[in-house]
């Protein structure tokens, strides 16, 4: 999408100061996806450097669409975007190819008609049609694309477009361009604008654009433009004190000045221009030149006007009319006469509005009792709509000082908002009673709950702790307070992870709900969890209380918790009855929750068949628990879902463009943890399999550092895991059994074996290397009498127990036994699906007979090689081939040495990445068993083809020509 910057494509007064930043704007718009966050004080400019972008844009065949948020708004998520996308009615043939997702919105653009997908069935669950209406969003923004989607005043968004636009900036579709507009100093407690941190993909083009008032210079070129010879250094400089640099400001006066006072005075002199300036008092409020404005409206136009300041949110006709007791005809006259002098603006579909300057000069301007009685108007015309704006008729029934009234009003426009699922308007509401000290226990009650049971949708869970706490610490029954403790302590463990700061308040929580067995059992659930500190004896009791409490209530969705926590604990031990009871669970049900639980508990028994090797098990596991969650609206398990797809993928061999995959689900979920650690573990494995240790040690210690803090034992077990194995390949044997330590401790307590895949094999390794053979054997028994106690199918850990036996008989010279091991280790592995482990497997048989049988390890360290290369485990491959090279059996290329030119070889693309890495020629050497010299060579070469100063010049840059 090419476009030229614009100058002076709008009316009015002239474009000057800001052609640097237009350009900046438009380049940046001209690389889609892109993301473009303009930001400026009011008045600044920000709408009128957006009008230019989007005259630019449309003069060169481009399409725009344009959204508007306004400070009063209703409960209705993503207004701002769905008003934006009714512009593109016109853009889509009949026969347009549209994801079916887009049906959602069907209902919402009727002017689409049948263009659209059929439309999703009705739903009561606002949480389920908010997920729904994000997926319709992307998928019609995908098939309007290329597109550029302009969101105007941003600092008034809701949370529900916040986070979609957060969701949509940070992976946009591939066509979409997107400019947004805020002011910094109106963004609730100064927090991102998003909602959260703008973390910008790679692949997406972004530029973030600051506007500070104009020049001097530049006030003095408006000037010029606009008074021509009059406008003197004296009147610039008057006009640009005056104004602070604000062109709105400079605007509004200038425009006084263009007018002249009396009809013989259109030729008046710099002098007479400059003392109408002197006359008035600075600092110079913008109502001044509103005032000037409207002196010259009909007696109707301003009631209107001021009628529509008092609104505050664009209105149309019939709404106008209601407020200032004009009839139709009168209303009409009146817009155009108020149209004429600029003062209301139209919007899209037929309303009207003032712009925010000069709506907040005309209401400070109007006497109290005219502002009261336009409020009580206001109330009586909102009142005759369907469905009544509950919002507005809070805020104008506060401004009339009616406490008591406003009370009740509130916690109607919250209740409201809740039915809707726009829950960013029902926070900001329920805030405000909640720091109403007049508020009675009641209502504070009331409202405490609502606010804490819809604290944990949003996107970014971290936003909902705050309030969370702070709600557990107001003066509340405890039955109240127990509740929303209990929402806490599940806001930490599920989103969070955080079990050791979850699982206190849980405690606590079970005190507080002595009342509500069904809660109080929920809560006993959530202790259940094998994957907390807890050891599984104290899981099991949980459960056993909170079964024995669930009998008290009479709450299915509560019974729903505890079934689920049972199969999820059943599970995690290796229990056949396991995959019986998920059997039992049901897939449909009136009660939404009751099958989040069912997707919940599918989801686990996914993630803990992974880990048991019953990987064809975990996809349909895993493939339902998304289809559920989708349908249900619950991210978190969808994306949780999506994730150990992903690491499923990793098992079976498919790594092509896993690591894009990767980062392309946690850019949708970038507050995910478990969507952040897991995948660092994958890219962490991906990295070691070729031979980058160090990228593999960064992403392992990141999820080490994040299962500590959390106290969450699979991330601890997992990540030291793969450490140990990089210290061993290091030659490090001491520095790997070291870092076990604690980890196995911890196994030890937990009892988890059967879910600790790559554990076993890595601490046997490296105790045998630090002729430890007591401890390997110790710890192979061990396990060995959990798997003697579990489920058949738990073939992972049964693979790992073969393989350790192996390297204790190799231990004890038996050549024959060690073998025989290694291969029943390769077939297991290749029975559940895993190449990888069956070629690590392969070469370890291998091995075995490089002294007795040379000529047969070379054939099988060939076959592994081939295996290894297939996948891109390039570092097992290149181990391979010096082994193949040490017993005199590498073949020769049977092709002659290929030039590459001024591209990199397929070895210096390997180097390039080590490089990019901040790997030594030391460490390269060792990954790709190569010579120092070699290396050098090598290294050479990569900097002179890619233009690069230095080694630390490549690592800065990540140059994008390294193949990957």
């Amino acid at each position: 999408m090419k476009q030229r910057a614009a100058s002076g494509a709008g009316t009015g007064t002239p474009f000057v100061g800001r052609t640097a930043e237009l350009e900046i704007l438009l380049q940046t718009l001209d690389h889609l996806p892109a993301v473009v966050l303009v930001e400026g004080e009011a008045g600044v400019g920000k709408s009128r450097l957006a009008y230019e972008a989007i005259a630019a844009i449309t003069a060169a065949g481009g399409r725009v669409l344009t959204g508007f948020c306004h400070r009063l708004r209703e409960p209705f998520p993503y207004g701002p975007v769905i008003d934006a996308l009714r512009g593109a009615a016109t853009w889509l043939p009949p026969d347009a190819d549209i994801a079916l997702a887009a049906g959602a919105l069907a209902r919402l653009l009727p002017e689409m008609g049948d263009r659209l997908p059929p439309p999703f069935p009705p739903t009561e669950d606002g949480q389920k049609e908010r997920f729904q209406l994000v997926q319709g969003v992307r998928a019609l923004l995908s098939a309007l694309a290329p597109v550029v989607l302009v969101v105007e005043d941003v600092h008034w968004a809701d949370e529900a477009t916040r986070e979609l636009l957060l969701l949509l900036s940070r992976d946009p579709p591939s066509g979409l361009g997107m400019l947004l507009t805020y002011r910094g100093e109106d963004v609730p407690h100064r927090a991102p604008v998003l909602g959260a941190v703008h973390h910008r993909s790679p692949r997406v083009s972004g530029a973030e654009i600051p506007l500070a008032p104009l020049k001097e210079s530049d006030i003095g070129a408006l000037a010029t433009a606009v008074l021509g010879h009059r406008a003197t250094a004296r009147l610039n400089r008057i006009l640009f004190e005056r104004s602070g640099g604000l062109p709105l400001v400079a605007e509004e006066d200038l425009n006084a000045l263009r007018a002249p006072e009396h009809p013989d005075d259109s030729l008046g002199t710099t002098d007479a221009l400059v003392s109408k300036l002197e006359r008035a008092i600075l600092p110079r409020a913008l109502r001044e030149a509103v005032a000037y404005r409207l002196g010259k409206l009909s007696p109707q136009a301003l009631d209107l006007v001021e009628a529509a300041a008092v609104l505050g949110v664009p209105a149309d006709e019939s709404l106008l009319a209601e407020a200032t007791a004009l009839d139709r005809d009168q209303v009409a006259l009146a817009l155009v006469d108020a149209w004429e002098a600029a003062v209301l603006f139209e919007m899209p579909n037929g309303r009207y509005s003032l712009r925010q300057a000069l709506a907040q000069a005309v209401y400070q301007g109007l006497p109290g009792p005219r502002r009261l009685q336009l409020h009580r108007a206001a109330i009586r015309a909102l009142r005759g709509q369907i469905p009544p704006p509950l919002v507005q008729i809070a805020h104008h029934t506060r401004a009339l000082g009616d406490h008591d009234a406003w009370l009740t009003e509130a916690q109607a426009a919250a209740d409201q908002a809740i039915a809707l699922g726009d829950y960013g308007a029902a926070a900001s509401l329920l805030n405000e009673l909640l720091v109403d000290p007049a508020l009675d226990s009641t209502m504070r009650s009331r409202a405490a709950l609502a606010l804490s049971r819809f604290a944990c949708h949003s996107v970014d869970y971290t936003a909902a702790l705050p309030a969370l706490r702070r709600l557990v610490d107001e003066p509340l029954p405890d039955a109240v307070r127990g509740e929303i403790r209990l929402t806490l302590g599940l806001l930490l463990i599920n989103q969070g992870q955080d079990h050791a700061g979850g699982a206190p308040e849980i405690k606590r929580a079970i005190e507080e709900l002595e009342e509500r067995p069904g809660l109080a059992a929920c809560a006993m659930s959530a202790l259940a969890l094998p994957e907390g500190p807890l050891p599984l004896s104290e899981n099991f009791r949980w459960q056993e209380k909170a079964e024995q409490r669930i009998t008290r209530s009479r709450s299915e969705a509560a019974a729903a918790v505890v079934r689920c926590s049972r199969v999820i604990l059943t599970a995690a031990v290796a229990d056949p009855t396991a995959s019986d009871l998920a059997g039992q669970l049901p897939l449909h049900s009136a009660h939404s929750e009751i099958v989040r639980q069912t997707a919940r508990a599918l989801f686990y028994l996914g993630a803990t068949s992974l880990y048991l090797g019953q990987d064809a098990r975990a996809a349909g596991y895993l493939d339902s628990a998304s289809d559920l969650a989708a349908r249900v609206g619950s991210p978190v398990l969808v994306a949780n879902s999506a994730t150990h797809r992903l690491k499923l993928d990793w098992y079976a061999g498919r790594w092509s463009h896993l690591e894009e995959r990767l980062a392309a689900l946690a850019a949708e979920y970038p507050h995910m943890l478990v969507t952040e650690c897991e995948g660092d573990l994958i890219v962490g494995q991906l990295a070691e399999a070729q031979g980058r240790q160090a990228s593999a040690l960064k992403r392992y210690t990141s999820v080490l550092t994040h299962g500590e803090e959390v106290g969450a034992p699979l991330w601890r077990f997992q990540s030291a895991t793969g450490i140990a194995r990089i210290r061993l390949a290091q030659g490090d044997a001491e520095a790997s059994w070291n870092g076990l330590q604690v980890t196995l401790d911890a196994q030890h307590h937990k009892n988890l074996w059967m879910v600790s895949t790559g554990l076993l094999t890595a601490s046997v390794e490296a105790a045998l290397s630090c002729g430890r053979t007591q401890n390997a054997e110790q710890l192979t028994a061990t396990v060995r009498a959990h798997a003697k106690q579990a489920d058949a199918d738990a073939q992972a850990i049964r693979a790992e127990l073969r393989t350790c036996q192996g390297l204790l008989a190799l231990d004890k010279g038996d050549v024959a036994g060690a073998a025989e091991h290694f291969g029943q280790a390769e077939s297991i592995w290749h029975s559940i699906g895993r190449p990888y482990e069956g070629a690590l497997a392969h070469e370890r048989g291998a091995r075995t007979k490089v002294a007795s049988d040379p000529a047969a390890a070379a054939g099988q360290l060939e076959e592994a090689g081939i295996e290894f290369d297939r996948l891109g485990a390039s570092f097992p491959a290149e181990r391979c081939r010096q082994t193949l090279r040490e017993l005199g059996a590498a073949r020769p290329s049977s092709r002659g040495r290929r030039g590459y030119g001024a591209e990199l070889s397929p070895r210096e693309e390997q180097v390039a990445r080590f490089l990019a890495d901040g790997a030594s020629n030391k460490e390269i050497a060792q990954a790709l068993f190569l010579s120092p010299r070699t290396v050098e060579h090598h290294v050479a070469n990569v900097l002179k083809k890619l233009k690069a100063s230095s080694r630390e010049s490549l690592v800065q840059a990540s140059n994008p020509k390294i193949g990957g």
